[in-house]
Parts: C-alpha cells; structure tokens; sequence
C-alpha cells in the first residue's frame, strides 16, 4: 500500500528533540540498513542508472551530525527519494501509536490505554474527504458516526480542523509533490490523520457548505467499525466489507482494504453466488489503498471462467512471478463494472487494471494513483518502520501502473454539485452502463 502519508503527517506533527549518543548511533545504523537494502534487494541492479554509492556517500555525513529524529528521517527519506518510486519512505516509530496525534485539535482526550478490542485504537469522526479543486470536500459521512449525528453533509468543506487552518496545510503539503494525484492523496491522508484521534477524545471543526455558509460542529471520535487486522509492521486497521442490492437487482460490493482474506474473500464469494444470474456486479474499490496481492487473483476467481489467465506480471530481481487466476467451481459470467479513483492504489489498482485488460470489466470514475508497486516494511534499529518496493509490476496488456495508473474506460469526475445534492455520478455511469449490457 502507499503509506508515504505517514511521513508527511509526522513531519506536520511532532515535536523536534535532541538525539542521544545511543539513538545517533541507532540512526546510522538505520540509515546503513536501508541502503543496503536498496542496493541488495531493488528488482533492477542498476536501479535505474542512480549512483547508489554516491547517495550513500552524499548523505552520510548529513545522518551523522543530524541533531534530531525528524532531521535524520528526513536525511534517509531524501536517499529514498533518488529512486523516485512509490512505496520506498519511512514510517516514523510514533505513527504506531499516534498517527497524526495533534493536542491542539483534541480535546477532552482520554487515557491512550487498551480500549475494550485490546488496541491502542484511534477514534474516529465518520467523514471521508477528497481534494477538490484545491479544497478539502466531505466525500461521505458514515451512518450513525458523529458526523451524521451533527448533520455534516456530503459537499462541505472542511475549513479548519481544531486550530489548524486547512487551506495552509493543503498549499504546503502539495508543494512537497509535483505529482498532483499523489499530492491529493498524501493531502488528504494527512487531513484525515487530524479528523481522527484517541476515543472518545473531540474535535471542533470548521465547515463551509457549498454557498459559502459557515457551519461549526464539536464532533467525538468513536471505534472505527469494522474487523481490526494488523499487516507486517503497521499500526492495526480496521477492515469493512459491504454487499447489497441495488435496484433493478445488481449486485453492489465495496470493501475498503485487500486485507484479511478470510473476510474479504469469503464475503466476496458470498455476494457473487447471492447475485446467481443478477444482471450485473459493481465493484466499487474508490477510496481503497491496497493490501496483499494474491487478493487480487482471489477475488478474480470469482469471475473469470477461462483458465490460464492472469491479471499481469510481477518482476522480481532473480525471476517474475505471473499473478494467474484459478476459476472458482462457479463463476459469475454476467458483466461487470469497477469503481474507481484517484485514491484506488496497489493491489486495487492491479485488479482493476487486470480485469480491463482481460475485458472482463468496465472501468468507471477517475485515474488511479499510480502506486502499484508490490512492497514489504520492516522495523528498523531506530524504531521506525522501512517500507520498499520488492518488484516491479506489469499488466496483462504490457502497461507499466507505476506512475501511471489506470485510466477508466468511462472517465466521470468528482463533483462537489453532485456530493452536495447526494448524487453519486460514478455509481450512475456504471448502472446505466449494465443496464445496456447483454
């Protein structure tokens, strides 16, 4: 998954404190550890034509005179960036228990003791947001959340959160990337880090809706619904699988992380044998970062009959690894529509862009981010999390996702008219398209 967020938000948010002799040796040693990682680990030997060795050489005495953790992560996270790929960045070792913890925009926080799941959980408001237009739009509002309770709609925009403004924060963070959809996303991750926060702990935020008028709510973070699961060295996360009929009998189904199969997969093979000979599925993956890989060809399964298909390839440094489908005993042979956007990455992005090239799908709603690559994290000796790319990825139809993403067969943009009057134009486009379909 893109997980470079984490980075930015603990660079927005914690405090700069002078390093012992112990944790400067602790850096170095980290600092060691991720380039020889690079160097020994990266799909492509000659990675890409960087001179490795003069990064290292370039950057090491800036590790060793570092006077704080953020200055030395910054120095490792700047090596990292020399390769200008997705899925190399530093976690920082507080993001596994505050991500995004800021005490001027909570209040009335409680004890960061176990909640009654046994985790140190963070609370949440139930608003999801995308970058619109340079703004922080409310895309959604969980029912039953605070937000719902205190009549936050869809279409809102999010003005300050506490005692940050947004409009700064926004400005500063999409300096940091040129690329502008995984400047949204990185945004946006880093804006939701500030809604959430300890159980039970509050937070004002400060909203406008789409005529400009003011609106102030005073919201409590609650338990995020869902299964808590935990995946390699991240902080745990909650995963959430929903399945319904829509009208005129298609079957609808969202889950927001490739994680936890025995969930996901199974509830999948649940709603695709429900819908029997239904007119028609959407796969609705907006908003969903990724996780395991094999998911994909899971869940393929279930929809494609044909054998030896495969939704693309994944190269390794020593030999590729095909991602085939095995068909299900049965399988759904009616049509197909995926949901997607600019927040759609890794493994989302590698089974909707496999079942386009196969024509088994039609893609609907925005260009994906463009961070497919698959990728492993590991503790380092400073406490911080590595995350690095293991392999390159290449779809079926020879398309490089990296850096491009996919781009839907039906292009439909995020409207904030729309979100604001509760209209979903993607999900639209995609039932009128079954509708039509044989």
């Amino acid at each position: 998954m893109r997980l470079a967020a984490l980075l930015v938000i603990a660079g927005l948010c914690l405090a700069a404190s002078p390093l012992s002799p112990a944790q400067r040796q602790l850096n170095l040693d980290s600092f060691e550890y991720v380039w020889k990682t690079v160097r020994d680990k990266h799909w492509d030997p000659q990675l890409g034509g960087v001179d490795w060795q003069a990064v290292h050489d370039e950057l090491l005495p800036r590790v060793q005179s570092a006077q704080t953790m953020a200055e030395a992560r910054r120095i490792i996270a700047s090596m990292l960036d020399r390769l200008h790929q997705t899925h190399f960045g530093v976690i920082p070792a507080d993001a596994y228990e505050r991500i995004g913890d800021s005490d001027e925009n909570e209040e009335g926080q409680n004890d960061r003791g176990q909640n009654d799941r046994g985790q140190n959980d963070r609370g949440q408001t139930g608003i999801d947001l995308r970058i619109l237009s340079g703004r922080a739009i409310v895309t959604s509002v969980a029912p039953d959340s605070a937000a719902s309770q205190t009549g936050v709609r869809a279409g809102w925009e999010i003005v300050r959160i506490g005692k940050t403004a947004v409009d700064p924060l926004i400005s500063r963070l999409a300096r940091g990337s040129p690329e502008s959809r995984l400047a949204d996303l990185l945004t946006a991750r880093a804006l939701r880090s500030q809604l959430d926060g300890p159980i039970q702990s509050t937070v004002t935020i400060e909203f406008a809706d789409i005529h400009g008028t003011p609106f102030t709510r005073r919201l409590t973070r609650r338990v995020e619904p869902g299964v808590l699961t935990h995946f390699g060295f991240l902080p745990p996360m909650a995963v959430r699988f929903d399945s319904k009929k829509l009208p005129g009998g298609v079957e609808y189904i969202h889950f927001n992380l490739f994680l936890k199969p025995d969930l996901v997969v199974n509830r999948f093979g649940q709603a695709i044998g429900e819908c029997g000979h239904c007119p028609g599925v959407v796969i609705d993956l907006r908003g969903n970062p990724g996780g395991l890989g094999v998911m994909a060809m899971g869940l393929a399964g279930f929809l494609i009959s044909q054998p030896d298909q495969k939704l693309g390839t994944m190269y390794m440094r020593t030999l590729p690894i095909r991602f085939v489908i095995f068909p299900r005993a049965e399988v759904y042979a009616g049509p197909i529509a995926i949901l997607v956007d600019g927040f759609t990455a890794s493994t989302s992005e590698i089974f909707a862009g496999g079942m386009q090239d196969l024509h088994r799908a039609r893609v609907f709603g925005e260009r994906t981010a463009g961070a497919a690559l698959p990728s492993h994290i590991e503790r380092l000796p400073n406490g911080d999390g590595f995350q690095y790319a293991m392999a390159n990825y290449i779809s079926e139809s020879g398309r490089q996702l990296e850096g491009n993403g996919v781009a839907p067969d039906v292009a439909v943009p995020l409207d904030r008219e729309a979100l604001s009057e509760g209209r979903d134009p993607v999900l639209a486009a995609a039932l009128a398209w079954l509708q039509t379909s044989p």
